[in-house]
């Protein structure tokens, strides 16, 4: 593992940029982006426009290692060049940290809960992922209800896996996301603290995870998780909030920082000129950056 690379992700000020859609959720990124459907006819043009969109945020001037610490990919994207070089060497080279989204989407709804879908191919995506010189990766499993034995299971599969990553020389992060619009996301929260403080004290001392979280109801509720010495860093996904929404909340949050992907993106769109374009990027990263260092 690269020591200067985990050193920017637990000391760095700044905020992770989530650039990892995949499939299911492409088309959906592309036409808020200003692509429509009837825009491409075959899966290969689809991803091929979304990289070409990726490719636009990466090389922006906005996008920079100053306030931003890293980025997670989609698997395609990793194989992918931007610039004559591969999509992690080019974000390095920039003084970025690259991780990969490794989990294949979410089992249906069981325990109030979604638990990934089996990864089969993990060994050899890791194998590929430090090929790549990537520095970690991300996998998400859903959380509806506070169901404690669904909750347990997310928690259990997620740091399974996690330990696989580790093996393998890989940063996992960690991401049982709640779902912001739960009744009763405060109550999910507490059990769901409670199910990774289990697996943090159990972790011996040469192992260490990074945890991607929805922003707490209750302000601070993380603060464990933040200080506790396996965890390298926690950052936070928007989840759903508009992004002056989710930056409000963050500031809230002392120690945690920001994993966005529909708040970064939501104001850059195909149609825009280049300095349309870096100074929306420019205003997202700004702000967002702010609410990850300036905390109320």
């Amino acid at each position: 593992m690269n020591n200067s690379q985990f050193d920017k992700i637990k000391n760095g000020k700044g905020f992770i940029a989530a650039l990892d859609q995949s499939g299911g959720s492409t088309p959906k990124a592309l036409a808020e982006y200003g692509v429509p459907e009837d825009a491409y006819s075959t899966e290969d043009e689809m991803f091929d426009r979304v990289h070409q969109m990726r490719t636009r945020i990466v090389t922006s001037p906005a996008f920079n290692a100053e306030q931003i610490l890293g980025a997670i990919l989609f698997e395609q994207t990793m194989d992918r060049e931007i610039e004559g070089k591969y999509t992690a060497d080019y974000l390095a080279d920039k003084g970025i940290v690259p991780f990969l989204k490794v989990d294949k989407g979410l089992a249906q709804q069981e325990n109030g809960v979604q638990l990934m879908k089996p990864i089969s191919d993990l060994d050899e995506t890791l194998r590929r992922a430090n090929e790549r010189k990537i520095f970690g990766t991300k996998m998400r499993s859903v959380i509806h209800e506070p169901n404690t034995s669904g909750i347990k299971a997310v928690v259990d599969q997620q740091f399974e896996v996690a330990k696989r990553i580790v093996n393998s020389d890989l940063m996992p992060i960690i991401e049982p996301e709640v779902n912001i619009y739960s009744v009763k996301k405060e109550e999910s929260e507490e059990i769901l603290r409670d199910e990774i403080m289990k697996h943090l004290n159990d972790l011996p001392e040469n192992e260490n995870v990074m945890l991607k979280l929805s922003i707490p109801t209750k302000a601070n509720a993380y603060k464990e998780l933040i200080e506790h010495p396996r965890v390298l860093r926690v950052v936070a996904l928007s989840g759903g909030y508009s992004r002056d929404e989710a930056n409000e909340k963050l500031k809230e949050n002392h120690g945690l920082i920001a994993s966005f992907s529909r708040a970064l993106s939501a104001d850059l769109n195909a149609n825009q000129s280049d300095v349309e374009f870096n100074e929306a990027l420019k205003n997202a990263v700004e702000s967002i950056h702010d609410a990850s260092v300036n905390k109320k």
